[in-house]
């Protein structure tokens, strides 16, 4: 499998273009099974979630096309009919979000037989509340041999939902699952994510009547049929943040377009605190470090608009070289530290206790061969070595080509000695 080599040391200079969002994209082409009609995506990200996805909307029925439009990249989707209601294991269990396929197949076509997604290297992130959601909305779940069997055969009806804690996934799937069923749905104690806010105009531009996202309370009166629509993908989010980050790193200037800064207030406020220089621009945002060592800070992850859970490994390793000793509290997910051995590998001093892990900035790290164990670990460990001594060699980097679009070509641009050494025989043990 790949792998990817950075020499360590080089500064980053130039711009990097930010891609559409992973998170919201997959969920807006689940949303093409909710109608007959062509469904056009915009800034579209070029990704193995996103290629996967596709392959397995086309066995429900939809035909996918991906092509070059004239703001870039851009995907169709035409389910004309949904050939299959089944997703299978083998379909299921390489990515998580393909589960909120279940939604719109009951929605549309009244019976779904869905894998469960099994567990995950983060932690376990249950599928009971999403579960429960499409339960309140009528629909008839029985669970068999790893597999969601649900039915509606006489559609969903509206309901009122009230998380019991806040999920993104489960806030999505009720979203579109919802805007098919009679009457009305208001969800309570929703996530508040700006993919939320993304997913809502998109099925409002399919003829949904949703409003509400992006605050704890979501509204979806429900209609009979949707329609095709064009709409455009919002910025990554934590592609954002990663360069950012990275920038901050490396040190010297390097410009973010395509983007939303608001979109990562909290992540902008750390980088400045630590003493990177910001500056919000009218398409993105100017990273800068004239190279004098940030300060540590501290942080702790939360909903958003908190800190990302999605930025904390990247943050961690930004960490790592910095003056002083950082205390990072990871509140959303367990297990997410999983990262921290891996930068010790590179000489980073971090101790972790329970959901809190405490980095003491050493002066310099050590380019080693590092193993990648998520998409955001993955990243980390890129960060860390474009300031290592020597060369850095991490494996598993099919975590990495999951989120991360021409991540080679991105950074090489702005001068990183960075690439991708093809094949091997590396390991899956």
């Amino acid at each position: 499998m790949d792998r990817i080599a950075i020499i360590g040391g080089a500064q980053l200079n130039g711009e990097i273009p930010i891609s559409g969002a992973k998170n919201s994209a997959i969920k807006l082409m689940a949303a093409s099974l909710l109608t007959d009609e062509p469904l056009r995506l915009t800034n579209m990200p070029r990704l193995a979630d996103t290629a996967f996805l596709g392959k397995l909307l086309h066995r429900l029925g939809a035909q996918v096309d991906e092509r070059d439009g004239p703001d870039g990249a851009e995907t169709v989707l035409h389910t004309r009919e949904i050939v299959s209601t089944i997703a299978s294991y083998d379909l299921v269990r390489q990515m998580r979000a393909s589960f909120n396929v279940l939604g719109p197949l009951i929605a549309r076509a009244g019976q779904a037989k869905v894998s469960l997604p099994g567990g995950c290297t983060i932690g376990a992130r249950p599928v009971d509340l999403h579960l429960q959601a499409l339960e309140a909305l009528g629909a008839k779940i029985d669970l068999h041999e790893g597999y969601v069997y649900a039915q509606a055969p006489r559609g969903l009806r509206g309901a009122e939902i009230t998380f019991p804690f806040v999920s993104v996934g489960a806030t999505e799937h009720a979203m579109l699952a919802a805007v098919l069923a009679e009457g009305t749905t208001v969800l309570h104690n929703a996530a508040c994510e700006p993919e939320l806010v993304d997913l809502e105009q998109c099925l409002n531009a399919m003829g949904a009547k949703v409003w509400g996202a992006g605050t704890p309370t979501i509204t979806i009166t429900g209609v009979a049929k949707l329609h095709g629509a064009t709409h455009s993908v919002i910025p990554d989010r934590i592609e954002m943040g990663t360069y950012a980050v990275a920038a901050a790193m490396a040190g010297g200037e390097v410009r973010l377009t395509k983007a939303r800064p608001d979109l990562i207030d909290s992540l902008l406020a750390k980088l400045e605190e630590a003493g990177a220089g910001v500056t919000r621009t009218a398409d993105g945002v100017i990273i800068k470090r004239n190279g004098a060592r940030l300060d540590a800070v501290d942080l702790e992850t939360q909903p958003y608009p908190g800190f990302a859970t999605d930025l904390q490994a990247q943050f961690m390793a930004l960490m790592t070289t910095a003056k002083g000793e950082s205390r990072i509290r990871e509140t959303i997910f367990e297990n997410r530290f999983m990262h921290a051995p891996e930068l010790m590998r590179l000489g980073a001093d971090i101790s972790v206790s329970g959901g809190e892990a405490r980095v003491r900035g050493v002066e310099t790290l050590e380019g080693a061969e590092v193993m990648a164990t998520d998409l955001r670990a993955s990243v980390s460990l890129v960060i860390a070595g474009l300031v290592a001594r020597g060369e850095t060699v991490v494996s598993r980097i099919y975590h990495l080509d999951r989120g991360f679009e021409r991540l080679e070509e991105k950074l090489g641009a702005c001068g990183a000695q960075v690439r991708r050494i093809s094949g091997g025989d590396e390991s899956e043990d």
